[in-house]
């Protein structure tokens, strides 16, 4: 299915509006002593197990897609409300919006601001593919956006860098990279700032301005 003429005029101007996700790749050290990796392990399963107990997060920033060479860049709100989230893209310069709703349990999404309409579908990578050719792997984006493995899929390699934070993952073929970190504040752990996944052709950054978690 061929991208709507509105969509790539709208990436367009995204690509000029969102420079500011591109940056130096941060080659940081990987962690390699054995008792330091424990800790940063132990330390990991600490953040991941804070993290479950927040069912409802949101964050704002900016992501860059691109696929096989073409893509954009701009504004991104996402709201995650336990297994529901909502996902907002806007390009500045335009004005253009669009909207991705889904459901991790059930997997089906609902795509806005399409020229022809709203599109919904059972999987909402499928449907995002389909409508725009981005190849985004939603429903991990979830996890990974946090700085967590996907917990429905193995993982293939995880390194840490030597502050004992999670420096890269890899699932589903993806290739993660953590190349920026808020540092903790009270009991909320460090999250990250700056993400990169990767495969094949495919590629989504991600630089987060902030995150807020719902009062306990």
């Amino acid at each position: 299915m061929k991208v709507s003429g509105m969509l790539w005029t709208g990436l367009m101007a995204l690509s000029l509006a969102g420079c500011a996700t591109r940056g130096p790749a941060v080659d940081s050290p990987v962690l390699r002593d054995p008792e330091a990796l424990a800790a940063a392990q132990a330390s990991q399963a600490t953040r991941a197990a804070w993290l479950a107990s927040q069912a409802d997060w949101s964050f704002s920033g900016r992501v860059a897609v691109s696929a096989n060479g073409k893509g954009g860049s701009g504004r991104i709100d996402w709201e995650q409300a336990d297994a529901r989230y909502e996902v907002a893209l806007s390009a500045p310069v335009t004005r253009q919006s669009w909207r991705l709703a889904g459901d991790l349990q059930t997997g089906a999404g609902r795509l806005e601001g399409l020229e022809g309409g709203t599109r919904e579908g059972g999987n909402a990578a499928d449907l995002l593919r389909q409508a725009t050719g981005w190849d985004i792997p939603v429903a991990s984006m979830v996890h990974w956006a946090r700085g967590l493995a996907d917990p429905t899929a193995g993982v293939e390699g995880l390194e840490y860098d030597t502050q004992g934070r999670l420096r890269a993952l890899s699932q589903h073929g993806w290739r993660v990279d953590y190349l920026d970190w808020f540092p903790a504040e009270g009991a909320r752990p460090v999250l990250p700032r700056r993400v990169e996944a990767r495969r094949d052709g495919a590629a989504v950054k991600l630089a987060v301005d902030q995150w807020q978690m719902a009062p306990q």
